[in-house]
């Protein structure tokens, strides 16, 4: 390396980190960007001095030592912070009244732009301090940011290679501010700080913007990465906001990104995330999935795997992401209905034969979608579609495989058992007997099955009430009370255990012994005596 070159040498700028698995978990480093005015001063002042002893070594050396340094060493306060606001806010206006003055003259404003977005990546630090947060908001700043995410300059690139768009550097900047555990380090300031996002419409912003950005360009690709990194975060923070942030058309576009026709990427993988979060414990999100046809949107991505499974882990995520949305739908009676005309228990049946991945979680799907008597037409529709033929097999046994997948045993049975159970209540008239009929086959063995299930989880549930009142002895020894919470807690243990499946097995038999067919209560009351006997 000549002279010539050590010299051209131009430090890091603060590169936009790649997307990949490791460096998600990862925040931001400071420096980077920090070093950006550093490394335009050396390349003009130190050469100069080093050019005539051309000792190259050295420079070079010295040069790697100044690009490493911390530019933000010095201590950040409070008068630190506002006189970065304040520049930022002189700087944005700038900018502003240039971009009217000559707007069919970039290269009047393109160094502004170069000095606004220098100052939005000097702002990073104000994360390392969320109780100061509040300046932020009182010194107007996070309006400010929000009125540039609706920028005319949508990617500044065409301008210049070595600047992003303001929509990116700003995301980039809320993501920081909003990490979670950057906002549990001051509950106070995060709120401040949440609340003046929200008063601004970010999520509306946010969504606007994504819908402008082209996702084949890696960095505008990151953007809409960061974008929703920023929406979980706050999700995460305050899960109340969720119903808002749908309504404010993040739903619309996640559905709608979800279903484009491009190749699967880390942005998909993350959409599915964000659109089960939205979905979890929300009937609201739920019912306007189901009105926007997002329960078709989701049966039409999901039917890819009825034959194939998953390529890749991240593939695989995102399927048991889409599965994982369907099932909080179905907690929606009304969506039980859009689930039954977008013939997701044809879906969910060819799945379960199928063999694949998918089957395990196409279990669960088919579970919330017969269950309650709003489930009734699904239930009457599930043994038109001869599913009594699917699912009576993964009673009798649950698969090897399923194990593989990460699904125990108690986990499979009992979903069959709750899947039997809805069935045997909602069906009437011909369908019922279809059901009933299929105890009696081969010498009554699913009534052997039945009461090999109810043994098996009345000895766990036996087990687990020995250690429950064991537990509670030794608490009412110490002194202490036993409160509602803790009678939860014990209760939530005895269905762990298996309480649940046990309950589920009971039912089936009652249901079976009630008097709809004498002949077939006599002879399973009969095999259930003999059993009991033996036990």
């Amino acid at each position: 390396m000549d002279v010539g070159e050590l010299l051209n040498y131009q430090p890091d700028r603060g590169a936009k980190r790649p997307r990949d698995e490791d460096s998600r978990e990862e925040s931001r480093s400071k420096q980077k960007t920090a070093g950006r005015d550093t490394g335009r001063v050396l390349v003009r002042s130190e050469p100069d001095s080093e050019e005539q002893t051309g000792d190259g070594e050295k420079i070079l050396e010295r040069l790697m030592d100044q690009d490493g340094e911390d530019p933000e060493g010095e201590l950040v306060d409070e008068s630190t912070v506002k006189k970065m606001i304040l520049t930022f806010e002189k700087r944005s206006y700038k900018n502003q009244e240039l971009r009217i003055k000559f707007p069919d003259n970039p290269e009047k404003f393109m160094e502004a732009e170069l000095d606004l977005n220098d100052i939005i990546q000097e702002m990073h630090v104000i994360a390392t301090i969320p109780e100061l947060y509040h300046l932020l908001v009182e010194l107007n700043a996070v309006h400010s940011l929000l009125g540039l995410l609706s920028h005319d300059n949508t990617d500044i690139l065409s301008i210049t290679n070595h600047q992003r768009s303001y929509f990116i550097a700003v995301v980039d900047l809320l993501q920081e501010l909003t990490d979670i555990d950057t906002l549990h380090e001051s509950e106070e300031g995060a709120e401040v700080l949440i609340d003046a996002l929200l008063e601004g419409q970010v999520v509306a912003l946010m969504v606007q913007n994504m819908e402008r950005l082209d996702e084949t360009v890696k960095e505008e690709a990151d953007g809409v990465y960061n974008t929703l990194a920023v929406i979980e975060n706050m999700a995460e923070f305050r899960p109340g906001l969720c119903t808002e942030a749908a309504q404010q058309g993040l739903m619309q576009w996640l559905l709608k990104r979800i279903k484009a026709k491009m190749p699967f990427d880390a942005n998909k993988l993350y959409c599915s995330e964000i659109l089960a979060i939205l979905l979890q414990n929300n009937d609201k999100t739920r019912e306007l999935l189901g009105e926007m046809d997002g329960i078709d949107v989701l049966l039409q991505q999901l039917s890819v795997f009825k034959r194939h499974n998953p390529a890749t882990a991240e593939e695989q995520e995102m399927m048991e992401n889409l599965f994982d949305a369907l099932c909080s739908c179905l907690m929606h009676p009304a969506n039980r209905d859009r689930f039954l005309r977008g013939e997701g228990l044809q879906l969910m049946n060819l799945m379960l034969r199928e063999k694949k991945v998918s089957r395990v979680s196409a279990l669960k799907v088919l579970d919330y979608g017969v269950i309650g008597p709003e489930g009734s037409d699904n239930c009457h529709k599930f043994v038109d579609i001869l599913g009594l033929r699917t699912i009576f097999p993964l009673f009798m046994k649950t698969p090897k495989k399923m194990k593989k997948v990460g699904v125990s045993d108690k986990e499979h049975e009992e979903h069959v058992c709750s899947i039997i159970a809805s069935m045997l209540r909602n069906l009437k008239g011909q369908q019922r007997s279809r059901l009933l009929s299929k105890f009696t086959e081969n010498d009554c063995e699913k009534v052997d099955r039945l009461m090999e299930l109810h043994f098996k989880y009345l000895e766990a549930v036996q087990l687990a009430d020995k250690r429950i009142e064991g537990e509670k002895h030794d608490m009412v020894r110490r002194g202490e009370i036993i409160d509602d919470a803790m009678d939860d807690e014990f209760y939530l243990r005895r269905l762990d255990a298996g309480l649940f499946s046990q309950c589920k097995s009971f039912l089936m038999d009652k249901i079976t012994c009630c008097p709809q067919n004498e002949e077939f209560k006599e002879s399973e009351q009969k095999r259930i005596m003999e059993l009991l006997e033996n036990f």
